[in-house]
């Protein structure tokens, strides 16, 4: 599904990222671990679009991606959510669905005059579907409640709700259970699981390693801007590296 090779991004000289590269098969859940400046989150800013990468290419499902803006890359079934939830906090929790929904007919003025019934229909169409996401993830009775007055998890859950509304192939999570209460991550992560079994790839970077232990079918570890080793989750914790790197005051 996802294919990352040789990735270098530098910023004023100082390397972030040096030959990165990772996979993702389909229908699997990819974890990415590595100490704080490991350049974890600067990899989900290449691959999501919001950085060009130096070198290196990103490709999805056969095709490069790697100069295409985030919104074409959204287009092609690839969206991201954020380590800090950026939910539109003066709208209801079932507005912020709603905005997420591509191509609908009444964002263009004119259609709104002379195809009204189309307009209707869509609107209707995406109110359903965005109804049937909140009650699947358990935010259904808080539908016409302001974002903002949601709970940190919650917050996360309305952003992976989010990246749902456009079919995605694949979605990447920055730190879904970072500033989360134990339960809901469980939450979340039964959640991931579910869309997993249902065809939705997943990347995740995550510092919680009972989370990634529960989810992750493939882990890569990263130190100082490249790659470390990858493997199951129980040969990477067993890898003297991995213990050197976080035990060697990175993280």
């Amino acid at each position: 599904m996802l294919s990352v090779t040789g990735v270098t991004k530098a910023f004023g000289g100082i390397a972030a990222l040096r030959e990165a590269q990772f996979s993702a098969d389909t229908r699997r859940i990819t974890g990415i671990i590595g100490p704080n400046g490991a350049g974890k989150s600067t990899l989900l800013y290449v691959v999501g679009g919001l950085i060009t990468p130096d070198a290196g290419k990103v490709m999805l499902d056969g095709e490069d991606i790697t100069e295409l803006p985030p919104f074409k890359r959204a287009h092609l079934g690839l969206v991201r959510t954020f380590q800090i939830s950026r939910e539109l906090s003066e709208l209801t929790v079932l507005e912020n669905l709603l905005l997420a929904r591509p191509g609908q007919s009444g964002e263009t003025i004119w259609k709104n005059f002379f195809l009204p019934g189309r307009v209707r229909a869509e609107e209707e169409a995406a109110i359903e579907r965005a109804c049937a996401i909140l009650e699947r993830v358990g935010l259904r009775h808080l539908a016409d409640n302001p974002a903002r007055a949601l709970s940190g998890g919650q917050k996360k859950l309305l952003e992976l709700c989010r990246a749902l509304m456009i079919d995605p192939k694949i979605i990447l999570l920055d730190e879904p259970g970072a500033g989360v209460s134990p339960p809901m991550r469980v939450q979340i992560s039964e959640v991931i699981r579910s869309l997993r079994d249902e065809g939705v790839t997943f990347v995740i970077i995550e510092h919680d390693m009972d989370m990634i232990a529960r989810l992750c079918d493939r882990v890569y570890v990263f130190a100082e801007g490249k790659n470390l080793t990858d493997g199951s989750f129980s040969d990477i914790v067993a890898d003297q590296r991995v213990i050197d790197a976080y035990l060697g005051g990175l993280d």
